[in-house]
This record gives structure tokens, sequence and C-alpha cells, in this order.
């Protein structure tokens, strides 16, 4: 399992591994001298603005909408704010109390997770496009963006 984990980062980043939650919780919520782990969550205050891509996906926070290969998808202001948040540099782990506070003004998980499911559906249509993965007791990320083939 961890050769997979490997592959499919190819190079993105290294690759951590944890006995438990408790110990992975330690590593992503240790000092700033500790080496980076490949998944981590965001820190406070770091949240993107301005337009932020996904390979085709393009979300405008200023304009207030979201375009796949040039065609406006239809989000919700919270599924954009979701979005926005999950896409935007860095591309990385956001943990549910984030997102909670983020993108839903405070709202429990409850909130979020229903959110994240009306997002998955909406994304699941876009071939290529972005996926939202849990990352098991800690919050939720995208994969980064397919590589450009240029031949």
């Amino acid at each position: 399992m961890l050769e997979r984990v490997r592959r499919q980062l190819d190079g993105v980043g290294q690759v951590v591994s944890c006995e438990d939650l408790v110990q992975l919780r330690a590593l992503l919520l240790s000092s700033p001298n500790a080496p980076t782990p490949a998944v981590r969550p965001v820190p406070p205050g770091v949240e993107p603005c301005g337009l932020v891509t996904w390979g085709e996906l393009v979300v405008d926070r200023v304009g207030q909408r979201v375009t796949w290969r040039g065609e406006v998808l239809p989000l919700t202001p919270t599924e954009r704010e979701l979005l926005t948040l999950l896409v935007g540099p860095p591309l990385a782990v956001w943990s549910y109390e984030r997102l909670c506070v983020s993108a839903l003004g405070g709202a429990d998980t409850a909130a979020l997770q229903s959110t994240i499911r009306r997002l998955r559906r909406r994304l699941r249509g876009l071939p290529g496009g972005p996926q939202v993965h849990t990352v098991r007791g800690i919050g939720y990320r995208l994969d980064p963006p397919p590589r450009r083939n240029h031949h």
C-alpha cells in the first residue's frame, strides 16, 4: 500500500507513515522545525484570493464564479467558497475546523459534510476534474492538478 501511495504522489512530496491517528496528528501539528510532511494542515490566515486554478478549473473569488473549460459551474456560494479553499494554494489538507470557520462561518461539521457531499456530486461530472478526498480524522484535500503533456 505504501508503495502505491508513493507512485500516486509521483514526486509531489514525501510519504510519511504513522501507526495511528494520534501519531499522525502529532506529526501534522508539530513544530515548524520538523520535516514537512506531504500532507499538512493549512495554518490560520492562509487563504487564497483572486483567481485560483486547478487544471482547467478556474475559481474567480472576486467575480464569485467557478468555470470548468470555460463553462460556469452552478455552485452555491458555500460550495464555491469551499472549493476555493481546497483548490487554492497551498494545496494541502484543510482541517474540518478550519473549513467550518473559513467556508461556513463557524457551522458544525454536519453542515460541512453535507456541503462536501453536494460539492462532490457536482464535481463528479467533470471529466478529469478535481475530486474531494477525505483524510480520516483530519479533514479534506484535493489531488494536485493533472500534469500537462508538452509534446
